[in-house]
């Protein structure tokens, strides 16, 4: 699937931007949810590993999450 057909699919593009993007010591609780429940939430995640995309939630994932993904990934 390419990049341009997966984004179309995610439920984010219904939702404001704002909420993917907490402040800082805000919750990121209510995008994940909706992660959660999108039907795009893998490659959405892939896409932010592998653009080592640093900010916002993708595919139900903080940015802290992800470098942690990735650290697990590279030991």
């Amino acid at each position: 699937m390419s990049t341009e057909a997966w984004m179309a699919e995610g439920i984010c593009r219904q939702v404001d931007g704002d909420l993917w993007f907490p402040e800082k010591g805000g919750s990121p609780r209510a995008a994940k949810a909706i992660c959660f429940r999108c039907p795009v939430q893998e490659p959405c995640l892939r896409y932010a590993l592998d653009h080592d995309d640093r900010f916002g939630i993708y595919g139900g994932k903080t940015s802290e999450e992800r470098r942690e993904l990735k650290r697990k990934a590279a030991a």
